[in-house]
């Protein structure tokens, strides 16, 4: 009888193991496999770092890059360097079983190589979006249906921002600005997508891929009918070649978005819709009404 209940606890056990086991592939074509959910997880990119609270794990949480500040709840954690830099060392004293970082970024070779699990994520489009939210789902141990249930409300909300522009603003030329250096968001960014639903013309084509450094003579040249940035780039605009000549710029058309706006704009997270509703505010806003 005891062997009997004996045998029946360890088949239910591995069952148990086996149907939390669970293998992905990241965006670098590398399959990732998990025999049981990650409980500390450090987080090096912040648009993952938000995808990990939004899905209910930021408990799981053990540090952060440096520029990882939503939820409130996890400015507190541990700074461990930049996104495409971090500190490898400080990364590994915070003993991860899982590390979340961008695939542009800089050490996942050397933390795996130190035996620590990387996942590499980079979301640029509303399809990377949703891919990313049900891959880290499927890694965290949450419920499909809730992974689900978060792109439905992003994409609602994304939907509802673009429907709430008044007529008279569709085709209009729009730059935006998502770094000073300059880089732009292009037509096939998820920046660039939204303005797409929206019916307005992105004046940075898509074949320069999804976030491209710019001339800033290019934009010159394009003309657009709205500039949209943020604060930091405010003061390098009229410094460049042309730019106190631009109509959009003369006629005061451009949309400066303060620091949390602008994190919240240029993140392809959880917040994407409310990126896309102040996206929608400039433009009505240029129109001369609100959406």
């Amino acid at each position: 009888m005891f062997r009997l209940r004996g045998l029946a606890w360890a088949f239910f056990v591995l069952c148990t193991s086996l149907a939390q086991a669970v293998t992905v592939r990241d965006d670098r074509q590398q399959e990732v496999s998990f025999s049981q959910a990650p409980a500390r997880i450090v987080s090096l990119l912040p648009s993952l770092t938000e995808t990990v609270c939004a899905l209910g794990q930021c408990r799981k949480l053990v540090g952060l890059d440096r520029y990882s500040n939503w939820p409130a709840s996890v400015r507190q954690l541990p700074r461990l360097g930049g996104g495409l830099d971090p500190n490898i060392e400080l990364v590994v004293a915070q003993r991860p079983d899982l590390v979340l970082m961008a695939t542009s970024a800089r050490g996942a070779e050397r933390l795996q190589a130190l035996g620590i699990t990387v996942l590499a994520l980079e979301p640029r489009t509303h399809a990377d979006l949703q891919r990313v939210i049900n891959t880290l789902a499927q890694v965290l141990g949450v419920p499909a249906s809730e992974s689900e249930r978060l792109w439905r409300e992003i994409n609602a909300g994304v939907l509802a921002a673009a429907q709430s522009l008044p007529p008279q603003a569709k085709g209009q030329k729009v730059y935006v600005e998502v770094s000073p250096a300059p880089y732009g968001a292009s037509e096939s960014s998820f920046i660039g997508e939204t303005l797409m639903l929206m019916g307005l013309r992105n004046i940075l084509p898509g074949n320069l891929g999804p976030f491209p450094k710019i001339n800033p003579e290019f934009v010159v040249r394009a003309q657009p009918d709205i500039i949209m940035a943020g604060d930091s780039s405010r003061a390098s605009m009229l410094q460049r070649p042309g730019w106190s000549q631009l109509k959009v710029i003369q006629s005061d058309q451009v949309c400066v978005f303060n620091t949390d706006e602008s994190d919240t704009l240029v993140r392809a997270g959880p917040r994407m819709a409310e990126g896309a509703r102040l996206m929608a505010q400039c433009i009505a806003r240029s129109q001369g009404s609100k959406p």
